[in-house]
């Protein structure tokens, strides 16, 4: 009878070095935060206000720079709803029926994720400007999409499209269809399927997607630059107005419009985060 093979000795972490990765995976995490984020915001609202209540208030009201909050926030409020009215449909589409071309569809939709927003302000400018593939006929008839707001919401309808339904989709996806089915055979109308079993649903997802598309919408750059034109007092959003104000060295008042674009960006985080914990 063999005699049993003695154990060879086991390495065990000291007591201590089991934490220490971690902590400093922690340390690293919390001072890249640190460095990248909360130290320019801070600059960004310590510059703001660095010349006094009255001189931010002064910045902010000027024509201009209120014209712009004010376009700011009347492209997100026509571009969310469309957003959210496509975004319920797409997903709905997607989770609920399979068709040739599915796939596609699904990527079509991810386009605006993968290309910059500049080529996209491109094509509006190729496809609706003067010279353009439709400029002519849109002259003809006294139509204007380009530096004027049509063409604005446009380029940021193409830009945040797929929010909301991304958030949206796999939600659906994971809940499959079985309530939907049982009201229909209840004798259920599609509308009230959707007020009473889809929206409540996915309200959270919905929600969720909906403060997503608002954050980009209000701080989107490129897309807009290239079919705004950047008419001063007329075209310019927040984003482009604080551009513009740090060429003509206005530097008071380009960082008071950015602290308006950041706490309109910190809301929504906010409000992420509160949805995101009532999921």
């Amino acid at each position: 009878m063999s005699s049993p093979l003695p154990l060879s000795p086991t390495h065990t972490a000291a007591p201590g070095q089991g934490r220490l990765i971690p902590r400093l995976l922690i340390a690293a995490a919390l001072l890249s935060s640190l460095l990248l984020v909360v130290i320019p915001l801070a600059y960004i609202f310590y510059r703001a206000f660095a010349a006094g209540w009255a001189a931010f208030a002064a910045n902010i009201l000027e024509p201009n720079t209120l014209h712009a909050v004010w376009l700011t926030v009347l492209v997100a409020l026509v571009v969310v709803p469309v957003n959210v009215a496509f975004g319920i449909a797409a997903a709905w589409l997607v989770a609920r029926f399979r068709f040739p071309g599915r796939g596609a569809l699904l990527t079509l939709i991810e386009i605006p994720f993968s290309i910059s927003p500049i080529i996209a302000g491109i094509c509006y400018l190729l496809l609706y400007g003067r010279q353009g593939l439709l400029g002519p006929w849109l002259a003809a008839h006294d139509l204007q999409i380009l530096f004027a707001l049509p063409g604005i919401v446009l380029v940021t309808l193409f830009v945040t499209s797929p929010f909301v339904m991304r958030e949206v989709l796999p939600l659906m996806q994971a809940q499959g269809s079985d309530q939907e089915e049982a009201a229909v055979t209840l004798g259920a109308s599609g509308w009230q399927v959707f007020r009473r079993v889809t929206l409540p649903n996915i309200r959270w997802a919905l929600l969720y997607g909906a403060i997503l598309c608002s954050a980009r919408a209000v701080g989107e750059f490129g897309g807009v630059s290239i079919v705004s034109g950047s008419i001063r007092g007329q075209t310019n959003t927040l984003p482009l107005q604080i551009e513009l104000l740090f060429n003509d060295l206005n530097i008071a008042g380009a960082f008071a419009a950015a602290s308006t674009l950041t706490l309109i960006a910190l809301l929504a985080l906010v409000a992420k985060v509160v949805l995101e914990r009532r999921r």
